[in-house]
């Protein structure tokens, strides 16, 4: 089959991508207004972009030419802290989906404990094993969109916290103990399941 995107509909694409694109880790990115209400919420299209200096990026939907709250908090202030999702987190990760009104806190609905930090506003998941905090240094609104689009937020990771339950002298995560959690389509995520190694090849 073949699907040409400007031909195809939006749900269609969104199916093709969240179901070929997999496993994808989960940026739960905590936010602050200007106000002072905080919010959290997870998004699937995460990942690092690079090390030197570190960055992260996380891309957001525009449904109804809408920012979400997440979009908003960071275009006003930007700062945000990722939160990575691990295996004992998934149910509280998945309340702060939720379709909370901007006053309403996701930490308090998800029985989450708030953790101060070091650099920026927006608070922490203390719960997770985990945390960026990350300065916006780009956006993006794409274009040529049908139904709001999406906007990219690229973020210089300015602090990096790791419990140290799961990090040993060298640096390297115990992921039998990190145990992080991916997303795949529709309702459906993944753990780590078997691991395989191959070296690099080397001319």
């Amino acid at each position: 089959m073949r699907f040409i995107s400007k031909e195809t509909e939006g749900s269609t694409l969104y199916k093709l991508l969240t179901g070929t694109v997999i496993p994808r880790p989960i940026g739960w990115i905590s936010t602050r207004s200007n106000s002072g209400n905080h919010n959290l919420a997870p998004f699937s299209f995460f990942n690092a972009v690079g090390e030197d200096p570190p960055h992260v990026m996380f891309s957001t939907v525009r449904t109804g030419d809408k920012n979400k709250d997440t979009l908003n908090n960071v275009l006003e202030n930007k700062e945000f802290v990722v939160n990575l999702v691990t295996e004992e987190l998934v149910e509280a990760m998945n309340a702060t989906s939720a379709p909370l009104l901007p006053e309403e806190n996701e930490f308090e609905y998800a029985g989450l404990t708030t953790l101060s930090s070091d650099f920026i506003k927006p608070f922490r998941v203390k719960e997770a094993l985990v945390h960026f905090e990350c300065e916006m240094v780009h956006h993006y609104f794409l274009e040529d969109h049908k139904n709001g689009g999406a906007c990219v937020v690229i973020g210089k990771i300015i602090c990096i916290h790791v419990n140290d339950e799961i990090v040993n002298e060298k640096f390297h995560i115990d992921l039998s103990k990190y145990r992080p959690v991916a997303r795949l389509a529709g309702s459906n995520y993944s753990k780590l399941g078997e691991m395989f190694s191959i070296k690099r090849q080397l001319k």
